[in-house]
């Protein structure tokens, strides 16, 4: 793999590289030697950001971290694209997906049926009372969901508000 790392508002010492190619080298054995991985650390305040992007043909594997120590956040980035690399490659392995950017190890390793995607493992019902948007981010906060669906009183669609970064939201809507 090649790692490229930048900093937003933060010195990037020997330390903090070091311990980013230490970590992100475990992912090694997962790609092909020429793969290339963006990594981005950035300090805004207390919170100590790691960006990883790594694409991959038409597809993206992404991480971002946020904690208030930077080697704390790197661990944890580490550890999410992994778990996403294993979902990852049941879909490739199943649709038979081109897989150059890949280790042979890593597609030809068993895959354990617990890491199967898709796999709904809980059904819940709810009232669709008409709302307006203002009152369905509500209801979202109140519940503690990233995303509350509703059916909304102007359109009488069913629609969907979400968080955003930056405490904002925002609200997906049929196109007809």
């Amino acid at each position: 793999m090649r790692i490229t790392i930048t900093g937003r508002n933060i010195e990037l010492t020997a330390g903090i590289k070091d311990a980013v190619n230490e970590r992100l080298s475990k992912l090694d054995k997962y790609f092909a030697p020429d793969t290339d991985v963006n990594v981005t650390l950035s300090v805004e305040k207390e919170r100590q950001k790691i960006e990883v992007t790594i694409p991959i043909k038409g597809h993206i594997i992404r991480s971002e971290q946020v904690s208030s120590d930077m080697y704390v956040s790197i661990d944890m980035v580490e550890e999410t694209i992994e778990r996403q690399l294993k979902k990852y490659r049941t879909k490739l392995v199943d649709k038979k997906h081109s897989a150059g950017t890949f280790q042979e190890e890593f597609l030809d390793a068993d895959i354990d049926e617990e890491e199967e995607p898709g796999e709904i493992v809980r059904t819940k019902k709810i009232g669709m009372k008409p709302m307006y948007p203002e009152d369905a981010c509500i209801e979202m906060e109140l519940t503690g969901h990233d995303f509350f669906v509703f059916r909304n009183a102007e359109s009488d669609e069913i629609n969907v508000v979400y968080k955003r970064k930056g405490n904002t939201y925002g609200l997906i809507e049929p196109e007809m």
